[in-house]
């Protein structure tokens, strides 16, 4: 990113945060699971329409940054590897994407 890119993203940042925490809370347990991604997408498209290409890209960013963190949390706390979390993750993707 240059300096100009860098500026713009980062003045979405407040907004943006706001947003994706409203995103989790709305989607943290929510059932049945396969609501979760209209949230998303409804989330998705009204960032997209409030604040264009840009604002997706800070939430792509912020959504990145708190999953991490959450996956480390999670490592720690159940004594697993960070790598064997994310190997769960990966697994539970390949289950819900298998055709059958």
């Amino acid at each position: 990113m240059d300096r100009e890119d860098d500026r713009r993203l980062t003045s979405l940042a407040p907004d943006i945060s706001r947003v994706t925490v409203d995103l989790l809370r709305r989607t943290v347990g929510l059932e049945p699971a396969e609501f979760i991604p209209q949230r998303a997408l409804d989330t998705a498209d009204s960032v997209l329409a409030s604040h264009g290409t840009d604002g997706l890209r800070v939430l792509a960013i912020s959504l990145a940054g708190w999953t991490a963190v959450l996956i480390e949390q999670n490592a720690a706390l159940s004594g697993r590897t960070q790598e064997a979390v994310l190997d769960d993750i990966d697994l539970t993707c390949m289950e819900a994407n298998s055709v059958e």
